[in-house]
């Protein structure tokens, strides 16, 4: 009778502790909640942070400097899969959410931290490598920018704030 009792106690408990991990998972397989609009960090359990000097995701632009009201094109390449991100532009000044995104690829969605589509992040867990979105600038003056993506390889790793290099303002009164 004991030996039962264990066993139906340990099955229940499996149960209940597969369906918790699932449903937690589950509810970030469509992208990163607004709890990490500021610090970019992913909510997932057990989840690991790795050095963001890693040597496999980049964010870049082909552009060094920018005009208020101008479209600038954002590529994210890795040369390993992942399943996750979420991508801002932020004022080098001090740090706040700038801009919108106006083109994202499949497998995106538009979140709004601070004002309408600032900031994209995973739709789905397919797994992604090279990623090209559009980021409009502000018409009014914000200064200098800078791209950051936090990049989620897998529920329990994942990469916070690897930035762009500065994309300056020009055209400034």
């Amino acid at each position: 009778m004991e030996d039962g009792r264990r066993a139906h106690i340990a099955i229940v408990g499996w149960a209940c502790t597969t369906l918790c991990l699932v449903s937690y998972v589950a509810a970030f397989s469509h992208g990163a909640s607004l709890s990490a609009c500021a610090d970019m960090m992913p909510r997932h359990l057990r989840v690991q942070l790795h050095s963001p000097s890693n040597n496999y995701v980049t964010v870049h632009t082909n552009m060094s400097f920018y005009f208020p009201g101008d479209k600038v094109p954002v590529t994210v390449r890795s040369t390993r899969d992942f399943m996750g991100f979420l991508l801002q532009a932020r004022k080098v000044s001090n740090d706040e959410i700038a801009g919108m995104f106006v083109f994202i690829p499949p497998g995106s969605k538009l979140l709004t931290c601070f004002e309408d589509g600032d900031t994209v992040t995973h739709s789905d867990k397919s797994l992604k490598r090279n990623l090209s979105f559009v980021w409009k600038a502000p018409d009014q003056p914000i200064g200098d920018i800078k791209f950051f993506i936090s990049i989620v390889q897998s529920y329990f790793v994942y990469w916070a704030k690897i930035e762009s290099a500065i994309v300056a303002q020009r055209g400034q009164n």
